[in-house]
């Protein structure tokens, strides 16, 4: 086990900075909320499990396994340190109004790119229900337990790269994976390694990498610089969802994402975190129709 404290000024809104890494509700990887947060990742050195407790503005970070050295040694980037804030200036009524109050949440940069790219492509083109359920099943069945008290949370560390790449092509169907998605997946573990190399890259370099793989364009590369890049321009074009969020909160109307690429303009450099400004400030649009399960993101091509 080992321990290290990062101190933030003014403190870290955690609970929204860490969010992002959960994949809905039963995520067999994540527990916890309000300032106390559980994580079982798989490192380049192995498995870990990560506890983070925020008091203040002071966040202790305790890892247990063999990859909490690489793990705490990054703590300050997952925790928003890469991230500056300083230069976002409100353009529209309703970011000025809430940006104060969130204003003390940073975007992660957890540095495990190749973990982070199968959770976005199981997410690809289907429900978000259809993916966490998938992402559950594969991982329980193919991690293993977190180590120390990971394993008496519950948590399970997700497979390695290679186990990842050697999964059956009928297990990933039982997952409600289709062999589109699971090529996605398969090919790039074949090259985690080169994957993970762009947490540090240049955020250009490091998304022209990722959008070299078959498979993975926009939204996808956008969801992974989210999570573990620390990209604050990293807009989910392509969304079901945000693109209608965003510009009717704005607006008043639904509009695409050449509407919403309009709108976020003036905030180039920091357009993702307009856009989370805006959703999380914004009522939940109307929705209308019979109740049913709707795909989170567009049903195209990425």
């Amino acid at each position: 086990m080992r321990t290290r404290v990062h101190r933030s000024e003014p403190p870290l809104d955690l609970d929204r900075t860490l969010a992002p890494f959960v994949r809905g509700s039963g995520d067999p990887t994540s527990r916890g909320d309000h300032r106390d947060w559980w994580f079982a990742w798989t490192t380049p050195e192995g498995s870990v499990t990560l506890r983070l407790v925020g008091e203040g503005g002071t966040v202790r970070a305790t890892a247990w396994g063999p990859g909490q050295g690489w793990v705490l040694e990054r703590a300050p980037d997952l925790l928003g340190a890469r991230d500056d804030p300083s230069g976002f200036v409100p353009h529209h009524d309703l970011v000025a109004r809430v940006w104060p109050e969130l204003s003390r949440w940073r975007v992660p940069a957890n540095g495990l790119v190749a973990q982070m790219l199968v959770c976005s492509v199981l997410e690809q083109k289907v429900t978000g229900r259809e993916a966490f359920a998938g992402y559950r099943r594969l991982v329980r069945a193919h991690g293993r337990p977190a180590p120390g008290p990971g394993a008496d949370l519950g948590l399970t560390a997700p497979p390695t790269p290679r186990e990842w790449a050697l999964i059956p092509s009928w297990e990933w169907l039982r997952a409600g994976v289709d062999s589109g998605r699971s090529r996605t997946a398969v090919a790039a573990m074949r090259v985690a390694g080169r994957l993970d190399e762009c947490a540090d890259l240049p955020l250009p370099q490091a998304h022209s990498r990722l959008r070299a793989l078959p498979g993975v364009g926009e939204w996808t590369a956008a969801e992974v610089a989210q999570r573990a890049l620390g990209d604050a321009d990293a807009v989910s074009f392509g969304d079901y969802h945000v693109a209608r969020d965003v510009t009717r909160a704005l607006t008043g109307e639904e509009g695409d994402d050449a509407l919403m690429a309009r709108l976020l303009e003036p905030y180039a450099g920091q357009r993702f975190r307009a856009q989370r400004v805006i959703t999380l400030g914004a009522r939940q649009r109307p929705r209308r129709g019979p109740r049913r399960a709707l795909p989170t993101h567009l049903p195209r091509p990425f």
